[in-house]
């Protein structure tokens, strides 16, 4: 008996079981963002929106950035700074993210200790992200722990202001909250390798880096991808991690949309959600081109 026909012998097309999920994506996520679209092409005061067509918002984000070229507009230089700590955490949680995993996946012989492992990485979750960024507060601070410990040591003189409240902290905050996102796929992708391949390659003369780099790693693009999407996506939306860890004095675009909402300025908001919204798929796109991940998944 086929896979087809033992649901059609259910009585129930596939076009009916997709139409609970279907019905969910199309109220939760389609939906509201057509509304958010269609509200960021409306006009508005200080008072209300005018529901009347116009790209005044999208005009008003990129306004004076063409006067002020080649140098870069305040609204351009928010998304490059995003863009850089996109880069500095996306190196951080793949470095972390595979060791963990490759761990996991290769040196640890048996599953009921894998999954153990693999469940202690989940602990922080059990926990709020914002607790879990405020946490670090005692220890990076001015008269934190860590300060004081290198006073102690007399490794420094004084304490080190950049460890909390710059750029170096929200970097920190960031790999702790989001490393997880890269170890589940990569995990993942590595449980599928078949071993035989791992062992032929050291049958047939390979080290161990000739291993890694020309079959392990090759063969785990697809959970890189996955993973890297996971954390992409997450950090260029953000605003409270720069907001918390940062001291509201770094700037995100994440953070501009956070502030136009807090001035009731909703077209505005919304245009810049979808210019957030835009930027970002083109970075899933770009890595989409590097694995196909419907055809892997």
């Amino acid at each position: 008996m086929t896979a087809k026909t033992a649901i059609d012998q259910t009585g129930a097309p596939g076009w009916l079981q997709a139409l609970p999920f279907g019905l969910v994506f199309l109220f939760f996520f389609v939906l509201p963002l057509a509304f958010v679209v269609i509200v960021s092409f409306w006009d508005y005061n200080d008072y209300e929106m005018l529901p009347s067509f116009t790209t005044r918002s999208y005009v008003e984000t990129f306004e004076g950035c063409l006067a002020e070229l080649p140098n870069l507009c305040t609204i351009l230089k928010t998304y490059v700074s995003t863009a850089k700590f996109c880069l500095i955490v996306w190196l951080a949680t793949l470095l972390v993210g595979f060791t963990i995993a490759y761990f996991l996946a290769f040196h640890i012989k048996t599953v009921t200790t894998q999954m153990v492992l693999f469940l202690v990485c989940t602990i922080p979750f059990w926990t709020s992200n914002v607790i879990r960024m405020i946490s670090w507060i005692p220890l990076l601070g001015r008269n934190g722990l860590v300060n004081l410990a290198l006073e102690k040591a007399h490794i420094v003189n004084a304490p080190l202001e950049w460890l909390l409240y710059s750029p170096f902290s929200v970097t920190l905050a960031f790999v702790h909250l989001f490393t997880f996102f890269m170890v589940v796929p990569i995990f993942n992708s590595m449980m599928r390798i078949d071993r035989r391949l791992v062992e032929a390659a050291y049958d047939a003369g390979a080290s161990g880096w000739q291993t890694l780099w020309n079959l392990i790693i090759p063969l785990c693009k697809p959970g890189v991808v996955i993973g890297s999407i996971f954390v992409v996506t997450i950090v260029m939306g953000d605003f409270v991690t720069f907001d918390v860890m940062g001291g509201e004095q770094i700037a995100s675009a994440g953070k501009v949309v956070e502030t136009r909402l807090n001035a009731l300025q909703f077209p505005p908001a919304a245009a810049n959600a979808v210019i957030l919204l835009g930027v970002t798929l083109l970075i899933i796109v770009g890595l989409n081109r590097i694995v196909d991940v419907r055809k892997e998944l």
